[in-house]
């Protein structure tokens, strides 16, 4: 008998394990050790997924939009009470210190709640005729099934995005998270069956997305794919979805900048970057990636970075007092170990560089904060790391950092520190990404807003806010006429 949870799939209501299913384990980044065991899942296990939402989709479609608001509440209440066991459970699957995993549930029940009301609009719109006696007017509609594919850095709070969204457009969803957060999304789960989530309308399948997320996407039955992970991850979705016109929206990459001004407050800004470049070990499509430093600045800055970063504490992420956990895998610190030491033949290394040994450290995966300085152009100043690394640039002026800040292929968040409003609103105007913070750093995303960027960071929609129903409905133009004869429009206009 393991002394670790064996969960399975969750498929029309019901937890099931598939007999002689191959199964999979996910362990505690910093400690080793094994978090659970979850089932491999198969192309057959997609279909009979498919099968339970299709068969689902009906009803709930035929669910007054208020009453799956309802549900959406009860949801977001059973996340308030197990907040802290589930917080728990995401530092020790995936990594982040325990502030920032409560920060991550509660996130989920931001947007939850959210998207509770939206139960009661569902906004269409209506228009004026050009013809008497006729009423012209837009309605939502569900799309169907859709697909959930989420990884592993937020694993509570962007699930939560996807499905919260989608059931309340009533759809039904069939959700792959990414394999290493797979307990985190079990919670997820069960949160929504406990809310009293008719059977079907919300599965769960986990295992590999060679296997299950293939066979998702090339299901006929799914309408829709909604995808957040990597660009390369992003492009084999897209191109897959378009087989069979499948609506696919892609949440992917970003190479944030954060300019400092000569004007700037640089406490602030210091702070900011801290948190914008090493909280959850620098694993957010937001983080703050690039530093833009005004050269009257530069000096005095990076001395206040290196003293701030040498009093950084890394370690135990469950510890309330630990600044900076592991990363979230073994492939994950093999990949950001690799770039820096690309770093290191194209740039100055200024601090950190190194995987942590020694003690505890030994058992995680725990890299040291690490800081290049470096032209604007090579590698690690414009590819995506998705760990503590930093590449800091000086500039001359503020056109300059803003062509340094677009000059690359993605356009997610930025931020400008300043104390000049001109400039600040120039920044928001000049810079091009999705989001703009000023005098903040580049995370810090609220769920009434939309989330999202430009270039090559995904595929132009929107997450979050109002706008997080356009992914999952479908606009319906209707035409009501009551002149009880036939009116031809664009021909009879004229009397």
């Amino acid at each position: 008998m393991s002394s670790y949870p064996e969960i399975g799939l969750f498929i029309g209501g019901k937890w099931v394990s598939p007999l002689g299913a191959a199964r999979f384990t996910t362990r505690n980044p910093a400690s080793g050790e094994v978090v659970g065991s979850f089932v491999a899942g198969t192309a057959k296990d997609v279909e009979a997924a498919v099968s339970a939402a299709a068969a689902a989709f009906p009803r709930w479609k035929a669910t007054p939009p208020p009453m799956r608001g309802e549900i959406l509440r009860r949801v977001a209440q059973v996340l308030k009470e197990r907040k802290e066991p589930i917080a728990r459970t995401v530092t020790q699957e995936m990594g982040k210190v325990i502030a920032e995993a409560r920060g991550d549930v509660q996130e989920a029940i931001d947007f939850v709640e959210y998207m509770a009301g939206e139960g009661r609009r569902l906004f269409g719109e209506t228009v004026p005729s050009e013809l008497r006696s006729k009423f012209c007017l837009t309605v939502r509609q569900p799309k169907g099934v859709v697909a959930c594919i989420t990884p592993w850095n937020f694993p509570t709070a962007i699930p939560n995005w996807k499905i919260a969204a989608a059931l309340i457009c009533g759809n039904t969803v069939v959700f792959k998270p990414a394999s290493n957060t797979a307990m985190c999304a079990t919670e997820v789960v069960k949160a929504y069956d406990s809310a009293g989530l008719p059977a079907g309308v919300l599965n769960l399948v986990t295992g590999a997305g060679s296997a299950v997320g293939n066979a998702l996407i090339d299901d006929p039955r799914v309408r829709a794919v909604s995808f957040t992970g990597g660009v390369e991850t992003g492009r084999t979705v897209n191109v897959r979805g378009a087989q069979d016109l499948k609506a696919v929206h892609l949440e992917l990459g970003g190479k944030n900048p954060m300019i400092v001004m000569d004007d700037a407050n640089l406490p602030l800004a210091l702070e900011g970057l801290l948190f914008g470049a090493f909280g959850t070990a620098g694993q957010r499509c937001t983080a703050t990636s690039r530093l833009i430093l005004h050269e009257k600045v530069y000096d005095e800055f990076l001395g206040m970075l290196d003293e701030r970063l040498g009093r950084l504490k890394i370690g135990d992420p469950l510890d309330p007092s630990t600044d900076v956990g592991p990363v979230a895998s073994a492939d994950q610190e093999k990949k950001i170990l690799e770039y820096i030491a690309i770093g290191r033949r194209e740039a100055t290394l200024r601090t950190g560089g190194h995987k942590l040994t020694g003690g505890n450290f030994d058992k995680g995966f725990f890299i040291a904060p690490t800081v290049f300085e470096t032209a604007h152009g090579t590698r690690i100043s414009k590819e995506e790391i998705f760990g503590p690394v930093l590449s800091v640039i000086k500039v001359p002026s503020y056109e300059e950092a803003v062509r340094v800040a677009n000059d690359v292929e993605y356009g997610l968040s930025s931020a400008i520190y300043t104390r000049d409003v001109n400039r600040a609103f120039r920044a928001v105007d000049d810079l091009e990404c999705g989001i703009t913070y000023v005098n903040a750093p580049t995370i810090g995303a609220e769920v009434q807003l939309p989330f999202g960027g430009t270039k090559h960071t995904g595929t132009g929609g929107r997450e979050a806010g109002s706008v997080a129903i356009e992914e999952f409905t479908e606009i319906k133009t209707v035409f009501v006429d009551f002149s009880d004869r036939l009116q031809k429009a664009q021909i009879d206009t004229a009397e």
